[in-house]
């Protein structure tokens, strides 16, 4: 059988929500703003991410960098890795947010992941400009999209917010956290409860032997 893994990035492999914080941080009034009407789904978040990420000057992009880089990766993660790749399975990690976030964080474990997909930005400019290849409808990063490029028998999603649940509906098996959980509640979704990678590592195990 053919597997094959999809990983949501901020608050899922990091512990805390990282992109959102980055928002928060460097467009304080347009997040307070924008956020909440994405979050109830009034706006869709490709709108308001771009239009917060594009209200950041280019020249805080290093520092955005820096404030990331400390983020701590959820227990768990490189033992998820080593039975994935024990089994054959890719990883690919799908982020709504930024790919140099993604990148700083992984670091030194950045090759074993199969391949990146999220955001990119052009700071060529006065302020950051979004380049997607994978821009949706309602997605800075439609992760549907991203799956369909992928044949498998059997897609697993991972994922802890609003931006999996479009991900979490595609999949054969969804690992959810809150508040994605209820979402996929609302959608009478089933999905496996999870707080770190060690219960979805001994999950597969059990379920694929």
């Amino acid at each position: 059988m053919k597997r094959i893994v999809f990983c949501d990035f901020d608050g899922t492999i990091t512990v805390d929500e990282t992109f959102v914080a980055v928002l928060r941080k460097f467009a304080p009034v347009l997040s307070a703003k924008l956020l909440p009407e994405m979050y109830a789904k009034r706006l869709t978040l490709r709108e308001g991410v771009k239009e917060i990420l594009q209200s950041i000057p280019s020249v805080n992009y290093p520092e955005i960098l820096e404030f990331t880089k400390p983020q701590l990766i959820r227990p768990g993660f490189i033992e998820l890795l080593d039975f994935l790749e024990f089994q054959g399975v890719s990883l690919i990690v799908i982020s709504g947010g930024l790919r140099g976030m993604v990148e700083v964080v992984l670091d030194r474990i950045v090759h074993r992941i199969e391949k990146i997909y999220a955001v990119d930005v052009d700071i060529s400019s006065a302020y950051l400009k979004v380049n997607s290849e994978y821009e949706g409808d309602t997605e800075l990063i439609a992760k549907v999209q991203v799956m369909d490029q992928y044949l498998a028998d059997e897609k697993i999603a991972i994922g802890d917010s609003i931006t999996d649940l479009n991900m979490g509906l595609q999949a054969s098996i969804v690992f959810a956290r809150s508040p994605l959980a209820q979402y996929l509640d609302e959608h009478q979704k089933p999905y496996i409860p999870w707080n770190d990678f060690f219960q979805i590592r001994d999950y597969l195990v059990k379920s694929w032997s």
